[in-house]
């Protein structure tokens, strides 16, 4: 409907060439007018059907796990996690798939920068990622149905979910499989607009999230998916429940405008300070954080 107002108005403006100057100016405010129109809409959550974010609301997110800043408690790791149970802290984890079709949880999808080897994830095992462990310890990378175990529904979890080489569907699978008979408390969400789709239309009853921030910060994204992905013009695709923002972008004009219009439940990521903290809770944030016990803020 709003592409054929737009064209209606564009072929308006086409005939108002040979018109008055008033007519032409009236074409062109009335095409704003419809993009901006269209724009709000597109920034739209779901808006029918909504699960019920409130199990999810009035915690705080350990990043990765509770783990310590200098990774003597490496993040994504069971310590971390159990760390996490014990401390009262839900928590936000990232879900890859193995060679062999298993969930293990690692942020990056190489395995260097926390285990020192320059190879990927998806090319091993769940076998070979035993000889492999986190920092300068003795942990291994966890995989995800031994994190279940530690969780055991006593905190919620938000589930990062990695896509990478068109294993979109394998892995959304995958997740749900082994999330078959689970019953604490836990969301879904991802950077890849294509896996929170997957979740809309395989999955409606589940909380799913878009996660987000200003990615002109990577140049291997196409322009105009850098710009879409910055807007949360996926929207009107993904129609997720809650926009997962990067706290140093939660400015971004269209994630307010989305916030003021839908009143869209925001996650910021990653608060390191208090103060951070305090703002996100101001508009009702949820708050996944790092490094420091964000209760502190709260007592003060």
């Amino acid at each position: 409907m709003w592409a054929i107002l737009i064209i209606i108005a564009l072929l308006w403006l086409v005939s108002g060439l040979k018109a008055s100057l008033l007519s032409i100016i009236a074409a062109v405010v009335l095409i704003v007018i419809l993009l901006l129109m269209l724009w709000m809409r597109a920034l739209a959550p779901r808006m029918r059907n909504q699960p019920d974010l409130t199990p999810l609301q009035n915690r705080f997110y350990a990043h990765r796990g509770y783990y310590t800043e200098d990774q003597s408690i490496p993040e994504n790791s069971l310590p971390g996690f159990q760390r996490a149970v014990e401390n009262g802290f839900g928590i936000e984890l990232d879900v890859h798939l193995t060679k062999d079709g298993r969930l293990a949880v690692l942020h990056d999808e190489n395995l260097k920068r926390m285990c020192g080897a320059d190879v990927n994830l998806s090319e091993l095992s769940c076998d070979e990622l035993k000889e492999y462990r986190l920092k300068d310890t003795q942990e291994r990378i966890p995989l995800f149905s031994d994190v279940l175990k530690v969780v055991d529904g006593k905190i919620p979890m938000v589930i990062e979910v990695k896509p990478y080489g068109g294993n979109i569907r394998t892995l959304c699978e995958r997740l749900c499989k082994e999330l078959e008979g689970y019953t604490g408390v836990y969301c879904v969400e991802s950077f890849d607009p294509r896996a929170v789709y997957w979740f809309k239309k395989h999955r409606p009853a589940l909380v799913r999230g878009q996660l987000t921030m200003s990615m002109h910060r990577y140049e291997n994204i196409a322009p105009p998916l850098t710009f879409a992905l910055s807007n949360c013009l996926t929207n009107f695709i993904t129609r997720p429940d809650f926009i997962a923002y990067c706290v140093e972008d939660r400015k971004n004009f269209s994630f307010r405008l989305c916030k003021k219009l839908y009143a869209v439940q925001e996650a910021s990521w990653t608060v390191r300070t208090p103060a951070d903290a305090e703002e996100v809770l101001k508009t009702g944030g949820l708050i996944i954080f790092e490094y420091f016990d964000p209760r502190i803020q709260q007592k003060q």
